[in-house]
């Protein structure tokens, strides 16, 4: 494909007086089609109250003896951080003790603030770096906050102050922090991220704190954090080269970097004195292959000064791979997935370091059965060996467990029943893509009539994202439940390749010249779900975002045959450009380079953008398509979805478009946010698909 003249350059202008008023005017347009009415309005409130509920689970995070939570709801739609104890934790209305009221902050100071969350400072707990967003974007201002005294200290007392940016930030003691943030021309990668890190001391000025690393321009960021664990103390380097590649070093003494000697697309991480190394491609050392996706162990002294012994806590096979992991004082948790369902392991290493060392490995029992386990934290400096497990599936409210290594399961709180499940069944079946690969996907859905007749093929909603290494596990929503499942429809879950739900090679097999699987796994378990009768092609819609609304743009465009209506949120779309655009530089390990031919040779066969045709002679009809992003995005550019709209339009095609002032990449900067462009999106569905 040739070069491509671009007419809609201009809806790249982020705030643009022309192009905010061409947003403006397809706003109104779409709400007035979709979202006024009763119907809409009742849906929208019934969301709201799910999001606002007081019966959610406040999820907790330890830091010390206290149990951090950052809520909202109706009274706080901005949020309030806060923090309790355990044992208030426990009882049915806990002591919440308010450090910091969002809603009081932004009225008092005339900002759209967004919490994009906090680092305190250890062991003391008496200090925090506040990150706080403008209408939710991923570059925040940093505030050092005062937990004793609830205020933040102000820059002329000597407080940490950064400026709005994608910073990166994090304490070395009460007096010291690393930072990497923009200071001018050359402190950021191509990618928009910090090129650099500093090692800033209270009450000097930023702009003379001495560089401690710096990376080169085309790499996608580089970090430093502190460790302040006593006996373990390090400064760990992370130099990221590419979105999967990775140098991770130890700062010696005069801050002269020494690397861990390990794949760059490994992940490393370090604790206490342990190594951990999870390959993402197969590995041979010492003349022994480690599969793609095998977790590593070794001791990190003994690693750097050359012995390159290590042991395997975990090995991977066809259907089983390494999902989560997680570090108590004295082992370590593993999160399995079997076939996309999960399974605990505790393992627990022990020896000298002497070649008698051994991995004990043992299954944590007492969680229910066909549940999805997620590790919501651990604590190893201040929590011991305690944990904390979040437990449900697409139609089991989540339970939150507390445990410690050894002992019992504690149920701490249980969410309510968002919405009547009764007669739901959940089904895992398979497709078969073009080249033979198995793809698993989940089905909720009414089960069948007790009399043996087939239920009729019903509006269904098929969700999926295939990227980045993204695994989709079973999980409750309220939203779902309330919006779409109680009202007949049925909902499907794709474990596309791309994600990691079958390790690290699910997602490296098809990267670049490969991504055309993804779109073909897309499109086998879509016609699978014809084939079991379960839907019909004008039935079945579509819904993705980010890299899952690049998917859903190619489905307008290469299957439209296969679908009813479909959701595209936040996306993707103009390949040609993506890597022009905010962070796009940093995707490209993930989708190709198209400036380079041969990389563009692929693209241009999917790009959503490139690939609109007229209805007709040229092409097909497509389905309805809803395409929905934030003006405040500053991860994935709104140009993309403006412009694909604006294509759609002139070519003829069903579009309808909104664009959501505030949001960033969430799309959404609140609960009454989320709602509203929740039920925007059913309602869009339902009326498309019945």
């Amino acid at each position: 494909m040739g070069p491509v003249t671009d007419p809609y350059l201009w809806l790249e202008d982020v705030t643009g007086a022309d192009a905010l008023e061409h947003v403006t005017s397809r706003n109104r347009r779409t709400l007035a089609e979709f979202a006024d009415d009763a119907e809409f309005t009742h849906l929208e409130q019934r969301l709201r109250d799910i999001l606002d509920t007081d019966a959610r689970i406040p999820y907790v995070r330890r830091r010390g003896r206290s149990l951090y939570n950052f809520w909202k709801d109706a009274a706080h739609p901005r949020g309030v951080w806060r923090r309790t104890t355990l044992e208030q934790y426990r009882t049915d209305d806990p002591d919440w003790d308010v450090l910091l009221d969002l809603d009081a902050l932004a009225a008092a100071e005339d900002e759209n603030w967004v919490w994009s969350g906090a680092q305190v400072l250890r062991p003391g707990f008496d200090r925090a770096l506040v990150s706080l967003s403008r209408g939710g974007a991923d570059a925040t201002v940093i505030r050092e906050f005062d937990l004793t005294t609830r205020t933040f200290v102000d820059p002329s007392s000597g407080g940490f102050i950064v400026p709005e940016a994608k910073t990166d930030i994090g304490w070395i003691d009460t007096d010291t922090v690393y930072v990497g943030t923009d200071t001018g021309p050359g402190s950021l990668t191509t990618s928009g991220y910090p090129r650099r890190a500093q090692r800033w001391r209270r009450g000097t000025p930023l702009h003379d704190a001495p560089v401690v690393v710096e990376g080169d321009p085309a790499d996608v960021a580089v970090s430093v954090g502190f460790d302040p664990t006593e006996g373990y103390s390090r400064s760990v380097v992370t130099r990221a080269t590419g979105f999967f590649d990775s140098e991770v070093s130890v700062l010696g003494p005069d801050d002269r970097p020494i690397r861990i000697d390990a794949p760059t697309d490994a992940s490393i991480s370090l604790h206490r004195e342990w190594l951990l190394i999870r390959t993402t491609t197969a590995w041979t050392l010492d003349g022994v292959e480690h599969a793609a996706g095998t977790l590593l162990v070794a001791r990190v002294d003994d690693w750097i000064a050359g012995d390159r012994r290590v042991r395997t806590v975990f090995r991977p096979d066809a259907h089983t791979s390494l999902h989560q992991v997680a570090w108590t004082e004295n082992h370590l948790l593993l999160v399995v997935l079997e076939d996309v369902r999960s399974a605990v392991v505790v393992v627990t290493l022990g020896g000298d370091g002497a070649g008698g060392e051994e991995v004990r490995t043992e299954r944590l029992t007492g969680l229910p059965e066909n549940a999805s386990v997620s590790i919501v934290g651990t604590d190893p400096d201040d929590g011991g060996d305690e944990f904390f497990l979040d437990v449900g599936n697409y139609v089991t409210p989540s339970t939150l467990l507390r445990g410690t290594v050894g002992g019992p399961l504690e149920v701490l709180r249980r969410s309510p029943a968002f919405f009547d499940a009764d007669g739901l069944t959940v089904d895992q079946f398979f497709a078969t893509s073009e080249d033979g690969t198995r793809i698993p996907y989940f089905v909720v859905h009414r089960a069948r009539s007790t009399d043996g007749d087939a239920d009729q093929p019903g509006p269904t909603l098929l969700y999926a994202y295939g990227g980045f290494e993204v695994s989709l596990t079973p999980s409750y929503s309220g939203i779902v439940g309330a919006a779409w499942l109680e009202r007949g429809g049925t909902y499907v879950v794709a474990n596309l390749r791309g994600g990691g739900e079958y390790g690290p090679a699910w997602h490296t097999d098809v990267r670049v010249a490969g991504r055309h699987k993804v779109h073909e796994d897309f499109a086998a378990v879509a016609r699978d779900l014809v084939d079991r009768g379960i839907t019909t092609a004008d039935r079945l819609g579509a819904r993705g975002g980010s890299n899952g609304g690049l998917l859903m743009g190619i489905a307008l465009t290469k299957y439209p045959e296969l679908f009813g209506a479909i959701v595209c949120q936040v996306p993707l779309l103009d390949m040609k450009r993506y890597h022009l655009l905010l962070a796009g530089a940093s995707w490209m390990a993930e989708y190709g380079d198209p400036d380079d031919p041969d990389d563009w040779a692929v693209i241009s066969e999917y790009s959503p953008y490139q690939n609109v045709r007229r209805p007709g002679e040229s092409g097909p009809q497509y389905p309805p398509v809803l395409i929905t992003t934030s003006t405040r995005d500053d991860r994935v550019h709104p140009g993309h979805a403006r412009k694909m709209a604006a294509r759609l339009e002139e070519y003829g095609h069903d579009v309808s478009y909104y664009e959501n002032i505030e949001g960033g990449h969430g799309g959404a900067a609140d609960n009454k946010q989320v709602a509203f462009t929740s039920a925007l999106a059913f309602t869009f569905l339902w009326r498309m698909l019945t």
